[in-house]
């Protein structure tokens, strides 16, 4: 199997809200014929028996309580689709039904749905599966207390602040799992832009459809450069849409390369529908922007929720700024051999996780406070090579803040750094 399947195998199983609650019902299946073949070989005390009627009865229950539980929490899951879509982005839905809870839920429900139809067809007047009963009935509480904790776990995280930090979380974990992989190959470089040698490239690998990029498999890059003793440059970078047609790979010098190797290269990048987190940790700044800037639209009008967000924000930002990575080579620095590859630089990073929250939110006292506190906080924090990126930052800010308050009496307040947007042991300090 390679790679690329078994990563879109892997976000069919973790995006799939259907696949474990059938493999749920398949193991209830097989449960109840275990549990009516071993009332044969166990007999239960007295008190722990039923008559055929009652068991029929309790087992009819628990199977139609199981159906309307099941329908209950697809109802359910249907509304906070709809709420989380309309609230926080469209792009939060790819961690919503990736949550194991649901699924859990759902599986326990449909399994105890099919352990005790399973049972019911097995109950006689002079076989009665009585441990299969009460094992019917503890199932079935089990899934009420599982769907009890689904239904408070999800009513927290209606709330925007829950919501970017969950984004926040899974865009730290995809930025430490990125930078372990990238780390492994030897012959792959980094560079801010975008590199061609001077000699034509041997061969040019067209995409053959449409998508954008969602993972890479550097270590498969590297061996085909290594073994073909050639030079693969990547053209587009995790994220991007890639054209039906578009350019993917140039290949420049080696040996045996040919259609066969432009398959291969294929196989070294998966192209879906959207991007994901994995590998491409600014998405997850993406969607924390998103909701930011729909928290400062004029429908919703609600800075404080920008705030909260720009708090998680800027936690993911200081584990980004702080990490030393290994600094992108020069064109002239880049080995014949190898693989190349387009990266984002610091800049790049600041820019998209301010510039839109600023620009809406910069008739926002709160914001703008929030944001300068923010700002220098990473100053301090980031390695001393990316400071002038939080530097520039903080100057379009007090730009912003002339364009929008310049002619009003709270100038010194929007100017003012504050760890809560208003409210909290704000600094005077003037910044202009």
């Amino acid at each position: 199997m390679s790679w690329r399947t078994r990563f879109r195998l892997r976000q069919f199983v973790r995006g799939s809200i259907w696949l474990v609650p059938v493999i749920g019902g398949i193991a209830g299946t097989l449960c109840g014929i275990a549990a009516a073949e071993s009332g044969r070989l166990w007999t239960p005390p007295d008190g722990w028996t039923y008559s055929a009627g009652t068991a029929q009865a309790v087992l009819a229950s628990v199977v139609a309580a199981s159906v309307g539980l099941t329908g209950f929490v697809v109802t359910v899951g249907v509304l906070i689709v709809q709420m989380a879509t309309g609230t926080f982005s469209a792009r939060y839905m790819r961690i919503f039904y990736r949550d194991g809870m649901l699924k859990a839920v759902l599986a326990v429900l449909v399994g105890t749905l099919t352990f005790s139809y399973s049972l019911l067809r097995r109950v006689e007047e002079s076989s009665v599966p009585s441990l299969g009963v009460t094992l019917a009935g503890f199932f079935l509480a089990l899934g009420v207390l599982l769907f009890l904790v689904f239904l408070n776990r999800s009513i927290h995280r209606l709330r925007p602040v829950a919501v970017a930090a969950l984004v926040a979380q899974a865009g730290r974990r995809s930025f430490e799992e990125t930078l372990a992989e990238a780390a492994k190959p030897d012959a792959v470089v980094f560079l801010p832009h975008a590199y061609r040698p001077a000699a034509p490239p041997a061969l040019i690998v067209p995409s053959v459809r449409a998508g954008a990029v969602q993972a890479m498999d550097y270590g498969n890059l590297a061996r085909f450069a290594h073994d073909a003793g050639c030079l693969v440059v990547v053209l587009p970078t995790v994220g991007d849409f890639v054209p039906a047609g578009a350019a993917l790979f140039e290949v420049y010098g080696g040996r045996g390369v040919d259609d066969g190797a432009a398959e291969t290269l294929r196989s070294t990048m998966v192209l879906g529908v959207e991007r994901t987190i994995e590998q491409d940790p600014a998405f997850a700044i993406r969607v924390m922007v998103d909701i930011a800037i729909r928290a400062l639209s004029p429908a919703v009008n609600d800075p404080t929720t920008a705030v909260q967000v720009l708090d998680h924000l800027g936690d993911m930002l200081r584990l980004l700024g702080a990490t030393p990575v290994p600094p992108p080579l020069a064109s002239a620095d880049v080995p014949s051999q190898g693989v190349v590859l387009r990266t984002r630089r610091w800049d790049d990073v600041v820019e998209l996780s301010f510039t839109e929250i600023r620009q809406y939110g910069g008739s926002s006292v709160q914001v703008v406070r929030r944001l300068r506190a923010l700002l220098e906080d990473l100053r301090g924090r980031v390695l001393p090579e990316r400071r002038e990126a939080v530097e520039d930052e903080l100057a379009r800010l007090d730009a912003t803040i002339a364009t929008h308050w310049s002619d009003t009496i709270d100038l010194d307040r929007a100017r003012t750094a504050d760890g809560q947007g208003i409210g909290g042991p704000s600094s005077r300090r003037s910044a202009g």
